[in-house]
């Protein structure tokens, strides 16, 4: 004779609990992290009431459902209220100042910013010499085009 197998279901909701947890940590969107609070608390406090197997699943259908319409939204605005924009890679060079380290000839030279990386540079101020100070205005590909900043005691 078989065994009711019935029995050991909460060792299923246990194993889909963790399985969907492992998956929320590759994914990190509180999907699956829903599914999963809806397996322990629809699922397998069911089966601990000692529910019948289609009724335990239709309630972790139902807290999962109601998680993922209910709570996700409110953690995924939350998390992206608090994360403002920082610009990284080339979208923080745009802006930054640097000084010239090899005079521009036609219009072409080298500049190092104050992030520490020389560049290749453009700039539509022929007149550039060693040391003059520059912001960069646009990044196109590996130059940048840099504008002087007047200084103290020029004209602008």
């Amino acid at each position: 004779m078989l065994p009711d197998l019935t029995q050991f279901l909460w060792i299923a909701w246990l194993v889909l609990a963790v399985l969907f947890v492992i998956i929320e940590l590759l994914t990190l969107e509180f999907t699956f992290l829903m599914l999963a609070a809806g397996t322990l608390i629809g699922g397998l406090g069911a089966n601990l009431l000692g529910s019948v197997w289609w009724l335990q699943i239709l309630a972790a259908a139902a807290v999962s459902a109601l998680l993922l319409f209910t709570i996700r939204p409110l953690l995924l605005r939350a998390l992206r209220r608090s994360s403002a924009l920082v610009p990284t890679n080339v979208d923080a060079i745009f802006g930054q100042r640097g000084r010239v380290v090899a005079p521009f000839v036609h219009g072409e030279g080298s500049v190092k910013l104050d992030n520490g990386e020389t560049w290749t540079a453009r700039s539509s101020t022929l007149d550039l010499a060693s040391g003059d100070v520059v912001t960069v205005v646009a990044v196109r590909g590996a130059t940048v085009e840099v504008s002087p900043i007047p200084q103290e005691g020029e004209p602008a």
